[in-house]
This record gives structure tokens, sequence and C-alpha cells, in this order.
């Protein structure tokens, strides 16, 4: 550094030949007296040493030679003042750079050091050099540490020591020095001055580790200058490092920065933000010295998908907490985010539920393909594919699919893809935004492992899915206040594809979430869900509009929790789809399902349209346990029918053998008919009968069978024929009428009244 070259500041002073009105026998401030004129100063202008020079007769104790311009001082440079001098006759004076501190608006800067060191002259006619350096900053080295409150000097020197002598003194230099503290200024170390080339070939690592152990010795930043580094080894920075240059590594090769472990610094190190995030997270699952990797609200544009796996390179199972953290992924158009579509035939055995064998074709169909064909129910993916045995390992099972048929295979391309790993556990997603800008999907997950964690982020406009499970990689899966936005909005309910998540295994957390416009919410397979706080919209614009599933629970023992959430123009559908033998045999029948405390609205449907569906694949199957209560149910813009139904498409439910079925404290509103379970049923029979015929069936749920009476309560009295009292009490018959929904209630005699009858449609235990 030097301010005369870079900034242009004028530092030296006019040689003595061009006038000594300009150097002052004083402290040079200005009215300061000159040595213009002066009887004890004369210029010699062929002087043998240094040509021209000025010539004085030492007067005073100390004699005084200032340069009355102000020498700028500015913070971080410093000066040296030079002079060349030698005593001609008289008394051998000592001379010393000497000068004047000036500060804001003129004023002395008193308390500082204004002499350097002091040469004596000893002989006549021998050339001695006198100089000093003078600063702002107290370093080693300067002599006149002037202190950051001082502006400007005058600067010169002094005649010191006895009076009489002759001296002849050279031009005065000044000359900027700041490059000679720049190694303890500067507080790094150059990689170059180990030894690093930077031509991008030759091996730089040995440079590196060496100039790190210093850096880090000294506590020092660790420079990496400008050029490409070639580094043919796993390396492992202990110094805070700056990146001006960048570096190369073969993808088995590690860089590990510990006192810099984010994505700006990797992303600085080799030159791409998308290169530098897979180094930075190969990092974080090689060494423990951090737990996290912050993005650093950076966003990577993302050309390709993201293979996690690829990027680790030596680990296919991971099972220590790690975390990736703010920033963005954004997709960036173009063929890779194309989806492989393979079609193929195969075999199916339901001896061999969760594998299909001799698959054409096969080495062209991915792990992670989406499944479809007869029977095979939604969210079915491929697990794993055996190319030597010709089999893939499916998901979950197809559902009554023929032995041989077509089958197509969709392998979605995903942001991140953490498919490649055999297990991955206790990874965390947090406050991440995978922006797909409808060219990819978001996420998928391993395999297998437990505890995937995605919070706090954003997944906006999936091509297909937001998050995928092709295994059981979703066990102890937590989502938690996330959002999902579809790219399909624009189009009708029925028309969309996309889903924002799926789940094949257990103890799923699904919280304070919102999602729109997708197909479907969720497609959860597995048991111990929680789905709580979440909003999820599926409507459209049209009228008396088709309106899909929400949340698509399959499973018959589910033990699963929905509660507190906004379930908005769709529905919850159950489901046994992924059951080989759908029809029940001793199993566990539909049940371990609690929705409470919901409010399910819907605008501009068809009167069909109900929130609560249960549809079974297979018959004999009934409910052993739900319960449905205090949710809110509301329709806009037009009534609905009813909020339940049994969807009967392939299987109707067995009401004989409903239990635990409780649906109470329910509000409804734009609802035609009401339902509860139990449900007390107001009956008034106006003339004296011994049979009263009750029937409560349009509020019983799920087209459920009047079976069980709790409790027949009169309502004011009970009289005959002709108002005399009944004191007797009826006996009832369930189950009755053709379709099972109605009550006899059998008096001894004929009687009329008004009774409350509590009717269950289940066997309550």
């Amino acid at each position: 550094m030097n301010k005369a070259i870079t900034d242009g500041l004028v530092l030296m002073p006019p040689a003595f030949e061009y006038g000594l009105d300009v150097w002052s026998s004083g402290d040079g401030t200005p009215g300061s007296s000159t040595w213009a004129g002066s009887p004890e100063a004369a210029l010699v202008t062929a002087e043998q040493d240094f040509g021209s020079c000025l010539e004085v007769v030492k007067t005073t104790s100390v004699t005084k030679l200032r340069f009355t311009g102000e020498t700028p001082l500015l913070p971080g440079c410093y000066l040296r003042v030079r002079a060349r001098v030698k005593a001609m006759s008289g008394n051998l004076p000592a001379v010393r750079i000497a000068g004047w501190a000036g500060g804001a608006g003129g004023a002395h800067v008193s308390g500082v050091v204004e002499t350097g060191p002091s040469v004596q002259l000893t002989s006549y006619g021998r050339v001695e050099t006198v100089e000093a350096i003078v600063g702002t900053g107290y370093r080693t080295g300067v002599d006149m540490a002037w202190g950051k409150g001082t502006l400007y000097g005058h600067l010169g020197l002094d005649l010191t020591g006895p009076n009489g002598g002759v001296v002849r003194i050279d031009d005065i230099e000044i000359e900027d020095v700041t490059s000679v503290f720049l190694r303890t200024m500067m507080d790094w170390i150059d990689v170059r001055d180990y030894g690093a080339k930077g031509d991008g070939v030759t091996n730089d690592t040995a440079a590196f580790e060496a100039a790190d152990a210093a850096a880090d010795a000294a506590g020092r930043t660790l420079l990496v200058s400008a050029g490409t580094y070639h580094l043919n080894a796993d390396v492992t920075l202990e110094a805070p490092v700056r990146f001006e240059g960048r570096v190369t590594m073969p993808v088995n090769r590690r860089l590990a920065l510990t006192r810099n472990f984010d994505l700006p610094s990797y992303a600085a190190a080799f030159g791409d933000e998308e290169l530098g995030f897979k180094k930075a997270f190969q990092a974080l699952l090689n060494f423990s010295d951090h737990d996290s990797l912050d993005l650093k609200g950076r966003r990577i544009e993302v050309t390709a998908p993201i293979d996690m796996q690829a990027a680790v390179n030596n680990k296919t199972t991971f099972a220590t907490r790690r975390v990736i953290r703010n920033g963005q992924f954004n997709v960036i158009d173009g063929p890779a985010w194309v989806p492989t579509i393979v079609t193929s035939q195969a075999n199916f055995s339901s001896a061999n539920p969760t594998t299909l064998s001799s698959v054409a074709n096969i080495a062209n169909i991915p792990a992670g393909a989406l499944v479809e064909g007869t029977g095979v129910g939604r969210e079915v993916y491929v697990t794993s594919v055996n190319v030597g045995a010709g089999t893939l390992t499916l998901s979950k099972p197809p559902c009554g699919a023929a032995g041989t048929q077509v089958y197509t295979f969709t392998r979605f391309k995903y942001a991140l893809d953490f498919g490649g790993f055999a297990s991955l556990s206790q990874m965390a997603l947090e406050n991440i935004d995978v922006a797909c800008n409808g060219y990819s999907s978001g996420i998928l997950l391993p395999p297998s492992g437990i505890v995937f964690q995605i919070r706090d982020s954003f997944i906006s406009n999936p091509r297909s899915r937001g998050i995928t499970s092709t295994g059981s990689g979703c066990q102890g899966l937590m989502i938690d206040r996330c959002q999902f936005l579809s790219a399909e909005g624009p189009l009708r309910a029925q028309d969309r594809q996309s889903i924002a998540f799926n789940t094949n295994a257990n103890d799923v957390k699904v919280r304070d979430c919102r999602a729109l416009n997708f197909r479907h919410f969720a497609v959860m397979t597995g048991a111990g869900n929680l789905i709580s706080g979440n909003h999820f919209f599926q409507g459209d614009g049209n009228a008396a509009g088709v309106r899909l599933a929400g949340l698509v629970l399959v499973g018959t023992d589910l033990r699963t929790t929905i509660t507190g959430n906004s379930i908005d123009n769709c529905f919850v559908e159950w489901t046994n789809e992924h059951e080989v033998d759908p029809g029940f045999l001793n199993q566990l029948s539909f049940g371990g399902l609690t929705i409470t405390g919901n409010v399910f609205t819907a605008s501009d449907v068809a009167p069909w349209f109900s929130w609560i569906v249960i549809k079974p694949y297979g018959a004999g199957h009934f409910i052993q346990s739900l319960n449905v209560t205090a949710n809110v149910f509301k329709s806009f813009n037009g009534s609905v029918d009813r909020v339940d139904k049994v969807d009967t498409t392939y299987a109707s439910l067995d009401n004989g053998r409903m239990r635990s079925v409780w649906f109470e404290g329910n509000t409804f509103t734009g609802v035609t008919q009401s339902i509860a379970n139990p449900v007390i049923y107001e009956f008034n029979q106006s003339s004296a009968a011994t049979s009263w015929i009750v029937d409560a069936g349009a509020y019983l749920p799920f087209g459920g069978w009047a079976r069980t009476v709790e409790s027949v309560m009169p309502e004011g009295m009970i009289t005959g024929p002709s108002g005399e009292r009944r004191s007797d009490q009826p006996y009832v018959q369930v189950t009755q009428g053709a379709t099972k929904q109605q009550v006899t209630l059998n008096w001894a005699a004929a009687s009329k009244g008004r009774v409350q009858v509590k009717v269950r449609m289940d066997n309550p235990i």
C-alpha cells in the first residue's frame, strides 16, 4: 500500500533550491519564522555529495528545520522522514528527525513524541543518514506515534548539542512506508507464501495445510488469494479462511472449513453455490465439529436434482442428528427435471405381496418410481430394484392386482433427493425454501430411517410431489409449520395431480402447516399419527364443483388423531387400499381414529359432498372405534346433504358389527341432515298404540343400523286412548324395518305421548 500512488497524496516537500520561504526555523505553523533571508542559512548549489543543499550555522540550543506545508497523516498510514547531513566545521552537533503534530482546527496535539532517534555527527565531511517513522498507530518500529487525533504534521529535523557548527543538509524525503507493516496490520497468511501455485493442476494440499497450521498458531486468517488451487486429498482448515481464488477437488475428497462452516464460504471456495452446497453437505456428514449447515439466507440455483448421497460419496447410512437451515433452493428449468417414465410387464403373487417378479425391461426402472396399474393404490413406490433377479420391491402391496399386467413406473425428479441413502436418520431441514417453480418435485426422503424433520419451511409449486416417502424413511417424520403451495391452483380440483406429501410408516407428526390447491394434502399409510393445527384448502371456482380428499388415511387400525385443523373444500378419506387381500378376515377393521376440534368448510360444492368418507376395498369391514367430537361443519353457497359417507365402490360396511363409534358435540351449518351417535331422538305418538315405530336412521352416521337403545325417557305424561295415565315402561326392539334403522317401542297397552329415545348405531363397548 502506498498512499502517494493509490490516493494521489503529495508527501514529498519541495527541494531547498526552490526557496527557503517554506522552511521554518520554528514549528512550521502559520506565522512562524522561516529560513528565507536568514544570515545563518545559505543554499549550496554544487555540493559534491548532495548537489543542491542547505547549509545552516547552529546558533541555538535546538535549531529547527520544519516544512511549513501540512503533511497529511491518515489512520493506518505510516511515513518515513529521512535526511542526509554532514558537518563542515566548528562544533559537531547531533541530528534528529522532528515535527509538530497538528489536530482539528490547527490545534497542537500535545502529549505525543515529536522527535525521532538522535544521530551524533562525529567527523567533518562524513555523510550521515538520519530517519524516523511517524504514524497514528502505536506499533513496533514507529518512532513518533501521534494517535488518531493527529491529522497532519510539520515535519523536518532538529540540530541539538553545542552551537557554532556548520552543517549541510540534503533535501528532506517523506515517503509512505505502510507496506513495511502490512504483515502485522493485515491479519492473514496467504497460501501462496507456503508454496501453493494456484494453477489448477498442481496438488496444493501440502501448501494449504502448512499455511493453515501457521495461521491457526498465529491466530490469523488464512487467505486463498486469486487462482485455482487443486486439492487432491481430504483437507481440514482450522483457521478462519477467506477465498479470493477457488479450489477444485475430486468428488471423493472433502474440504472441512471448521471456522467457516456455512454455504457462503463453500460457495466462495468452489466458485459455485450448487457445488459448494454439495461439498458442505459432504463435510457435514463426515466430521463432528458441526451439527448444522447454515446457508446464511443464500439462494442456490439448482439446475439438476441434488443427489444428496452422491454428494457425500462415502456413506450410504447415517444416524446422527444433522441440520440444514436458512436458505433457498431455486430450481432452474431444464431437461434434467423431466420425469423418467417406463412401462413394463410384471407378475404379482399375493404370496409375496410387496414384490413384482419377472419384470421386463427392469434395468430401466429406477428405485423411487411411482407404480401405477390395476389394483395398485395411491402412492405406491419402488423401494429397491434387483436387476439380476428381475424383481422389484414395493413400498406397499397392490390391492387385488392381476397376476400379470403392464405397470407404469414414473420417477419424479426432486430438488433434494435423499433416495440414494440406504438409511438416513435424524436429518432436519429448517427454514428452507424449496422453490420448485413448477419444474421439479420437492424432497425425496431416504428409503429407510427415523425422525426426519422438516420445519418452518416452504415447498413451493412442485411439479408432481412436495415430499415423497418411498419406504420407511418417514418413520417418526415431523413436518412442522411448513407451507405447501401447489402449481396447479388454476386447475379444477379433479384435474390436479400433485400431492403435498405421503407417508408409509408410523408415528408421523404434521403440525401447523398450510397447503393450497393440491390434489391431496397427504396420503398417509401407517399408524400412531398426529395431524394438528393445519389448514389445507383444495377448492376451485366452479359452481357445484368436485372436491377430492385432503387427507387420505390408508389402513384400518390407525391410532391417529386429527385435531384443530381447518379442512377446507376437501374431505378425510379412510381406506384400506394397500391390503393385498382387502376383505375382512381376522385382522383389525377400521378403528383407532379421533377427529376432534376441527373446522370443516366447503363452498360451491354439490349436495352429495361429505367431509368424512370411509371407503372399504373389501367386504366384511366395519368401524370398531371412531371418535368424531366438537367439530364445526359449515357449507357456504349451497347446502350439503350430510357430513358422512360410505363409498361403496368396492364394498359396504358391515353395520351389524359396528362398535365404539362416538359422534357427539359437533355443530352443523348449511348441512341438511345433522348426525350423532348416540342420537337423542324426540318421538311423538299422537294416537294410542301398543307399538311405536321410532325412525332415527337419518341421524345415524354412515348409514348405520339402530342397534342399541340406551334410554327411553318420557317427556310429559304417557296416556291411554282416553287420557288415562300410563305408568308402565315399554320394551324395545332394535334394527327394525327394511333398512334396520328403526326402533319399536312396545307398550303393555295402547298409549300415546312424547319420548326422548337415545339410539346408537353401534355396540358402545
